[in-house]
């Protein structure tokens, strides 16, 4: 949906049908309910009232089928409450049905109907999302001239755990006097170990305190044995 890479499709598979696949839109919709939620969440906080939307983020945005008892159990409470956040799930939960038709015809005039009600809605970030929609509708419906059998979704799963495994690996530097002295801080997962192992230059005990300051941090985001460190 990026307005530079259309171009270049345009421009060099002029002949070729270019389709916005499922995984993004439907990425896009939990990417706009989860900020209706943060923000609400937010704002319910700072007036004091009850943290209903307290854990309930994976309640919102897994599929139905997917949600565990305890899952299913709070989202029904959850749906219950006048809140943006609901609406917003509703819309979302709504948009699936375009997925079912077999018409484009059929599926475009859902489409429009959709984000008609998704404007009206007065929630900024579902509203964002229903105009992209619109902009793009010939390329969305697209993919039912390929039947639905065009889909992202295997590749960027693949991607999305390439970032998980490359996350595993995280830098801290510590820079004391700038363009001097600097210290870093490397974590590996081990195959026989559960807990990351810290490897520390032994440089990075003359700070003391940010040693015990970087160690409070891994441990809080790690777990408590993380951040027993081992010079090296």
């Amino acid at each position: 949906m990026w307005k530079p890479y259309l171009h270049v499709i345009r421009e060099r598979c002029s002949q070729a049908l270019h389709i916005l696949d499922r995984f993004h839109i439907v990425a896009k919709l939990n990417d706009a309910l989860d900020d209706v939620r943060a923000t609400e969440a937010r704002k319910l906080a700072a007036q004091g009232r009850a943290p209903l939307l307290q854990k309930s983020r994976w309640c919102l945005l897994k599929r139905p089928e997917n949600l565990t008892g305890t899952q299913r159990g709070r989202l029904r409470d959850l749906v219950r409450c006048n809140l943006r956040t609901v609406r917003a799930y509703l819309l979302k939960e709504d948009f699936q049905h375009f997925w079912l038709y077999s018409s484009a015809t059929w599926a475009g005039k859902f489409l429009d109907q959709w984000c008609t009600a998704a404007l009206r809605s007065r929630l900024k970030p579902l509203q964002k999302v229903a105009l992209m929609l619109r902009r793009h509708r010939p390329l969305i419906l697209n993919w039912f001239k390929a039947k639905g059998q065009i889909s992202n979704g295997v590749v960027e799963g693949l991607n999305n755990k390439a970032k998980t495994h490359h996350e595993k690996i995280i830098r801290l530097q510590i820079t004391r006097d700038p363009g001097n002295r600097s210290v870093s801080c490397t974590w590996k997962i081990t195959a026989a170990k559960t807990h990351p192992r810290i490897l520390v230059t032994r440089q990075f005990f003359e700070y003391g305190h940010r040693t015990r300051r970087i160690g409070r941090h891994i441990a809080r985001r790690f777990g408590k044995s993380a951040g027993r460190f081992r010079a090296v």
